[in-house]
């Protein structure tokens, strides 16, 4: 055995960090002045000035998943009906003015505008009490 293959009995203590001789002096790691040098130095991110610029949305904010009726006129029902005609969902689907949704006829609802001179029935559809006047009072049938 020689010298330099001598083994201590006891460790080393770990050498203190003195000044500037450690492993954490001056800056620390922490770089050369600023924000980020700080002691507590927290930066709120930069998306949080995007969040609070946009406008709060009030209210109850739900989509119905209710099926809304598709609107028919009375304007469309005079062009392309005849007197006499029976008007009803599988027929307006027929001619193309309403589309088959999931497999089952749309729900129509007939509005009042325009004007009717043509006398006719309709069957299952909703009709707004405008379009149930002005449809009376050229004699059509609403069933």
């Amino acid at each position: 055995m020689q010298k330099h293959q001598l083994k201590r009995k006891n460790k080393n203590k770990k050498s203190v960090q003195i000044g500037r001789g450690g492993k954490r002096g001056k800056t620390s790691g922490r770089g050369h002045k600023g924000q980020k040098a700080r002691a507590g130095a927290k930066i709120r991110p930069a998306i949080r000035d995007v969040i609070k610029k946009l406008p709060k949305l009030r209210g109850y904010r739900f989509n119905s998943f209710k099926e809304k009726p598709a609107i028919i006129n009375l304007s469309l029902l005079e062009k392309s009906f005849t007197t006499g005609d029976i008007v009803n969902p599988s027929l307006l689907v027929k001619k193309e003015f309403v589309v088959v949704r999931k497999g089952a006829f749309p729900l129509i609802k007939i509005l009042g505008t325009g004007v009717l001179t043509k006398k006719l029935t309709i069957t299952n559809c909703m009709v707004s009490e405008s379009a149930r006047q002005a449809i009376e009072k050229v004699g059509g049938i609403i069933k």
